[in-house]
């Protein structure tokens, strides 16, 4: 399809990427490439219905075959069959010559002038119009005909008049054997009942067809077109709120990217630029307002008070709310819905409820009614909400607000909000909060309790960001009693610790643990969360502070902290590799009714969970976080229900799934932007991913940013993992003295926190490197320390580290081959296919050269496992070692034939050029030598 086949610039899309519509857009080509083909693509006003054929058109012309496309318009010029003719107007270039078109195409002259001298001579004139408008419609269908291989796409059929239609249909009836017709309209802008062409439509046999229905994009998607149109500007605020305020019909999110990029720069954001609050400000989208605009201007007086009843409720709302408000009787109220209905402003969201279809159109509406209506509205729905028995707190809340009653809207805002946490509705009692203590002046009571209701829920929140600076702001506040400064402190104390990894936190929880003194209880909640920290040696004093919990405790009745109290108590037995913690796990209660406690379970189940896959239990882990998944879900906190997502897709890149793996943790990024835990995991996986392909600057770069992050973390078991892979990385450069700087200060952390128990990957590498560097000692002492501190514990990871250690320390010996292989059985019992690669290799190299046989089908198992995960660099690593000990089994020299495809070293060099790497970089990662690489390029 040409350009000029595209009314100004909007088919195009402004230049925005196509996104969420691949499929369709499949199937829509490989339909019309197959005529005679029918295809019906149906949608609302801005879904995307001509970008869709707009780019099956490209693809269309790529593929050689013509496309020419015609327009319906709702103010039509009175041209028989316009929008055909509109299209056939464009036919120049693709016609054969006179004498090849039929007599009958002579018809089209006079509707053709451009092209009159090029078709047969028309017809003798008739003064019958029923048979001038039959010769025409033959004429068209014998040009389309004589245009051989040509796709027809008529847009906007909906605004189509009858005779088009007719035309249409009989066209469809009666295809020309390479004509595919494409065809887009609004169901929703046809007749009541009224199918497209008509009730006579049927796909007759031998013609292709494909039925389309667009839906909105998912807010994945919307986000995708956000980073392509904002590129560095872009975040998650603003890719959630595009979503909000777009529904994700893909023409509104663009108006709204049209004036979001003229906020930046070349792509670069300002450094005071919010863009999502830009957003939340900026003008309706014009093509939304001018649809909607369309479309209320055929209602009725009554049709036009349902939906601006509508516009004031801003929530589905049942008939007779609406008659209501609107103040209609109930006769004429269900004319007036079904017309609104019908035209497509409102639809039933749920059943018995109505609704604008996204909220950009309840405010189009709602901004245009007069400002006295408005109020009169806003009184009688308020008026309507209370004299309900259970009246809906928070839309109370809100026509008061917008009647201006303050202190109305204050009580009734922190009665809503209260009623929210009571119905464990933690996200909308926060908004609530934040709504009421951001309004000035509020009385120190209100403040204080609002405060304390605020601080009880953050802790359990996901919008970290805006909870944290809240609380901060709070606490400036010289007015507050100390228990409720304490109560604030303990939550943001809880707030930076818990998602922003911040270890800092930990000094807010002791300092609130003081001030909470009149409240032992609460002074509970702050040592038991204290309890956990265990970086510059803060673990040896857990127990103490569990202790001091349980004093602070024991006269108390409240179950929901002493099932805190047991949740943490549960998680030290776990960092322990206590082997009893798995029995008392199982007898935690997953059915209980009180929420707090099952609260407390979900976080048990997480904790134990996540520590679990450290220790090596990794179905138990799977089942446990999956359990918490679940519950924190039934309960309410988001946060243990999103980090339990994050461990399980850490589960999966342990199991070498890694390509599906690097998409769960994009999606997870997407929806969690603020949660410190997902970028050091995602960071330390996509590292693991990029050392095994050979991408160090890429590893060493993801693997000092999960080091930096764990650095303000509670736990050290990230700072050990970052710095054994960043050491191993440098093992493999043959940087010796850099692998040392990350192992000696992380074999001292390792010490003092005795996590032992806890694979990091850090004592294999820790005695690898000291022994590459003749300070053996060393290299046994931590082997010696670590078989100490696994004395009694339930450890499999651990323990196949601890061989693979013991292996490294007895050499090429019949020792060092068993340990090897008690490794890789235990890898292979816990379900690490990497980590057992890892240990066949070494076993294979020891082997070698006591038992080369062996040792070659060690390293050929090894070779193969990398291969299938994908590991190209230690594939290649074990070919070059195979090659060096004399043991590779060589091929028959050449390209084994391959003709003109890709072989499949070819495709590795490929892969990491594609990903920047030089000719030098390539070598060093397949083990090749540079004119061996020159070559394969």
């Amino acid at each position: 399809m040409s350009d000029s086949s595209v009314p100004g610039g909007v088919r195009c899309s402004g230049g925005f990427a196509f996104v969420g519509r691949l499929r369709e857009l499949n199937d829509v080509v490989s339909t019309l490439l197959s005529p005679p083909a029918i295809v019906l693509v149906e949608g609302e006003a801005g879904i995307g219905k001509s970008r869709l054929v707009y780019e099956a058109g490209a693809a269309l012309g790529r593929a050689g075959r013509p496309v020419v496309t015609g327009f319906c318009h709702p103010l039509r010029d009175p041209v028989p069959f316009g929008p055909v003719i509109d299209a056939l107007s464009k036919t120049g270039p693709l016609l054969p010559a006179r004498e090849q078109i039929p007599r009958t195409a002579g018809a089209l002259a006079t509707l053709l002038p451009d092209l009159a001298d090029r078709l047969p001579f028309p017809p003798p004139p008739t003064d019958d119009a029923g048979e001038e408008r039959n010769r025409r419609m033959q004429g068209v269908r014998s040009l389309l005909a004589a245009l051989g291989p040509v796709t027809l796409v008529i847009e906007d059929v909906h605004w189509a008049d009858d005779v088009t239609r007719e035309l249409l249909l009989l066209l469809s009836r009666d295809m020309p054997e390479q004509l595919s017709l494409a065809l887009t309209f609004r169901a929703g802008d046809l007749p009541p009942g009224s199918p497209l062409l008509g009730a006579a439509f049927r796909r007759q046999p031998g013609t292709r067809g494909c039925v389309l229905h667009l839906l909105p994009l998912t807010e994945q998607e919307v986000w995708e077109l956000t980073q392509d149109a904002l590129g560095l500007s872009a975040d998650a605020a603003v890719g959630r709120t595009l979503f909000e305020r777009s529904a994700g019909v893909p023409l509104v999110a663009e108006e709204d990217l049209i004036t979001l990029r003229e906020k930046t720069r070349s792509g670069v954001p300002a450094a005071d630029t919010d863009l999502a609050t830009e957003l939340e400000h900026a003008e309706l989208p014009h093509g939304l307002r001018e649809s909607l605009s369309e479309r209320l201007v055929s209602l009725s007086p009554d049709g036009l008070a349902v939906v601006e009843s509508a516009a004031v409720l801003a929530v589905p709302a049942t008939e007779e709310l609406l008659a209501h408000v609107a103040d209609l009787t109930d006769e004429d109220e269900a004319k007036a819905l079904m017309e609104a209905l019908n035209a497509s402003v409102l639809q039933e969201v749920s059943p018995a409820h109505y609704a604008f279809r996204h909220v950009l159109a309840q405010q189009v509406v709602y901004q245009q009614i007069a400002g006295p209506r408005r109020t009169r509205l806003h009184r009688r729905a308020k008026a309507v909400l209370e004299s309900l028995t259970s009246p809906p707190l928070v839309q109370v809340a809100h026509h008061a607000f917008a009647l201006g009653d303050k202190d109305a809207w204050l009580e009734c805002a922190e009665a809503a909000a209260n009623q929210a946490v009571a119905l464990g509705d933690a996200g909308t009692a926060a908004t609530l909060f934040h709504q009421i203590l951001d309004q000035r002046e509020l009385p120190t009571p209100i403040r204080s309790r609002v405060a304390i209701g605020l601080a009880l829920i953050a802790a359990n929140g996901v919008d970290y960001t805006a909870d944290a600076a809240l609380l901060r702001r709070m606490l400036t506040d010289p007015q507050l009693p100390t228990a409720t400064r304490g109560e604030i402190r303990l939550a943001l104390g809880l707030l930076i610790t818990n998602h922003a990894g911040d270890r800092t936190g930990f000094q807010a929880i002791e300092q609130a643990a003081e001030e909470l003194a009149e409240r032992p209880v609460r002074a509970a909640r702050a040592m038991i969360a204290l309890a956990l920290h265990e970086q510059d040696g803060a673990g040896d004093r857990a127990w103490e502070w569990m202790h001091r919990a349980d004093a602070a405790l024991r006269a108390s009745p409240d179950a929901a902290m002493l099932a805190t109290a047991e949740a943490t108590r549960l998680t030290l037995m776990a960092r322990e590799g206590d082997p009893a913690v798995w029995d008392e796990v199982d007898r935690l209660p997953r059915r209980c009714e009180d929420v707090d406690i099952l609260r407390q379970t979900a976080r048990a189940l997480y904790n134990v969970g996540d520590i679990a896959v450290e220790l090596g239990h990794d179905r138990r882990a799977e089942t446990l976080l999956t359990e918490s998944r679940v519950l924190a879900h039934r309960a309410h906190v988001p946060y243990l229900e999103s980090y339990s997502r994050i461990v399980l897709a850490r589960l999966e890149g342990l199991r070498g799934n890694w390509t599906n793996v690097e998409k769960r943790f994009n999606a997870l990024a997407y929806e969690y932007p603020d949660i410190a835990m997902l970028r050091m995991e995602q960071a330390m996986l996509l590292g693991l991913i990029a050392d095994a392909r050979g991408r160090r600057r890429q590893a060493v770069a993801q693997f000092t940013a999960a080091a930096e992050l764990g650095k303000t973390e509670s736990q050290v078991t990230m700072r050990l993992r970052a710095a054994a892979a960043l050491a191993t990385t440098c093992l493999s450069e043959g940087t010796l003295g850099k692998a040392w700087a990350f192992v000696e200060p992380a074999a001292a952390t390792l010490r003092e926190a005795a996590a032992w128990a806890r694979a990091t990957g850090l004592v294999p590498v820790a005695v690898e490197t000291a022994l590459a560097r003749g300070d053996r000692e060393f290299a046994e002492s931590v082997a010696d320390d670590a078989e100490d501190g696994l004395q009694g514990r339930d450890a499999p990871a651990a323990t196949a580290e601890l061989h693979l250690a013991r292996g490294l320390l007895h050499g090429a010996t019949e020792q060092a081959v068993r340990h090897f292989g008690l490794a890789r059985q235990l890898w292979a019992d816990i379900g690490r296919p990497y980590n057992r690669a890892q240990a066949t290799e070494r076993m294979g190299i020891a082997l070698a050269e006591t038992d080369p046989d062996q040792g070659y089908s060690r390293l050929d198992e090894a070779l193969s496992d990398f291969t299938k995960l994908g590991a190209t660099y230690d594939a290649a690593r074990c070919q070059s070692t195979l090659r060096t000990l004399g043991l590779l089994r060589r091929a028959p020299r050449g390209r084994h034939g391959y003709g003109d495809q890709l072989s499949p070293r070819e495709r590795q060099v490929a892969e990491l050029l594609a990903q920047g790497a030089t000719n030098r970089d390539i070598a060093q990662a397949l083990f090749l030598s540079p004119r061996t690489v020159e070559t394969h390029v």
